[in-house]
């Protein structure tokens, strides 16, 4: 979807009964595809992914000092190391 074009309002799914994307996620989470299979049709449609991530090899030793470290911060290990690596550029 463009930037500039508003989301359109969520169809109701035939086979889960969700009103939104959370609840036809919610649904399928908990439901095996298979078990439905004569009641889907196919259907198209476009992604449009805004995060991105990138994946970067550490050296074990570090990642369990990294671990280590966020759990004392309340922290997760990925959020720790994008949090130190903005402060090093910073600096």
């Amino acid at each position: 979807m463009k930037r500039d074009e508003k989301a359109k309002p969520v169809k109701r799914s035939t086979v889960s009964r969700g009103k939104s994307y959370e609840e036809i996620g919610e649904f399928w989470d908990t439901h095996d595809l298979a078990d439905f299979a004569g009641r889907t049709r196919s259907t198209t449609f476009e992604v449009d992914i805004k995060k991105r991530r990138f994946l970067v090899v550490v050296d074990p030793g570090i990642l369990r000092e990294v671990r280590k470290r966020a759990v004392t911060r309340g922290l997760s290990s990925e959020s720790l190391v994008n949090l130190w690596l903005k402060e090093k550029l910073a600096g």
